[in-house]
């Protein structure tokens, strides 16, 4: 177990050295009925007007490639 933590460790020491560093990021578990059913609840309660209004927005201030 001791060789694990020193590999992970060179790991980190590697990636500090070329400017980077670790970052862990907790989310919601999609997989989950309970967070299903409250993405459910909170999709169901948008105002779809709004909803379109505020996507227009961003689609006339968001940059495209003209290419």
């Amino acid at each position: 177990m001791a060789l694990a933590a020193e590999r992970m460790k060179a790991m980190r020491e590697r990636r500090r050295a070329r400017g980077l560093r670790e970052l862990r990021l907790i989310v919601p578990d999609a997989r989950s009925k309970a967070v299903r059913r409250r993405v459910a609840k909170q999709v169901a309660s948008l105002d779809r007007a709004r909803e379109v209004e505020v996507l227009g927005w961003i689609e006339a201030v968001s940059e495209f490639d003209a290419r």
